[in-house]
């Protein structure tokens, strides 16, 4: 694959590199798509991070990220929605292929995932119009299940699928590996959201074996046990074949690497492991 087909997810590098630091040492090896997270774009500014991005001709994958739905209160819930306005303002003005959304986990106390599940359903809803009229597209990424009850509620493809049907247009999923791979109906899933046109994004890294620390010790590609060669095969018979973003939390490796060090690895691994 050319390396025009590789997005760097810039939580990859977070390293202390400024955000034209980022687009710089991606440019120097050839990544000219990028995903950005809100905090980075807010470090330097809306208005000079599209500068910077539009003027090297970057392309956005997605920004990182909308979402969180679950509150305990209906004011709680407001708030969400008004974050989630001011992600799809963002976005339009980044350019982004797609917001993506981390939907949230069990609000509070509560032992209720459906509700929870609900209110992600219903807070989309209340985004969904002004996404749409904005032109950006609403990527729900489904994670782990070992995410469930703090940061996700939304576990698997098919889930996600669910939502997005019950919505319409507009709302698709974003397959990440690290989050998926272990589904016993992964190659179904994958195939149905074909089938429906929902694929948005196709985020990659790798399980390591042991992993240390369930949030940031995700591993380079090549190094842990995902086959993400099958994977990548499925979701282009699905009829998905935009970019792979690399999408690495790595506090104790990755992280503490210069940051030439880490896109040239990534560079590298995408050419033979991906």
């Amino acid at each position: 694959m050319a390396k025009g087909e590789l997005s760097m997810n810039l939580a990859t590098l977070r390293n202390g590199w400024s955000f034209a630091q980022m687009v710089e040492g991606c440019l120097k090896h050839g990544v000219t798509a990028i995903a950005p997270w809100r905090d980075q774009v807010e470090s330097v500014g809306l208005d000079e991070a599209a500068r910077i991005i539009k003027g090297n001709g970057i392309r956005v994958t997605g920004l990182c990220r909308g979402g969180m739905f679950p509150a305990e209160t209906a004011e709680g819930r407001q708030t969400a929605n008004d974050d989630n306005l001011r992600a799809i303002d963002e976005a339009a003005a980044l350019g982004a292929d797609c917001l993506v959304l981390v939907v949230g986990g069990l609000p509070g106390e509560s032992k209720d995932i459906a509700g929870a599940r609900q209110m992600v359903t219903d807070g989309i809803a209340a985004m969904l119009p002004h996404a749409q009229a904005s032109g950006v597209p609403l990527a729900i990424e489904p994670l782990h299940p070992m995410y469930a009850a703090d940061r996700a509620c939304v576990n698997t493809i098919d889930q996600a699928l669910d939502i997005a049907g019950q919505l319409g247009e507009g709302v698709g999923v974003a397959i990440d590996v690290y989050h998926v791979w272990w589904d016993p109906n992964l190659a179904a899933a994958i195939a149905r959201a074909g089938r429906e046109k929902r694929i948005m994004a196709h985020h990659i890294c790798d399980w390591l074996v042991p992993t240390n620390d369930m949030l940031l010790d995700r591993g380079m590609m090549g190094d842990g046990v995902i086959d993400l060669k099958a994977i990548r095969a499925m979701i282009e018979a699905a009829g998905y074949h935009g970019p792979q973003e690399v999408e690495i939390f790595s506090r104790d490796n990755w992280w503490k690497r210069p940051g030439d060090d880490v896109v040239r690895t990534c560079v590298e691994r995408f050419a033979t492991v991906c």
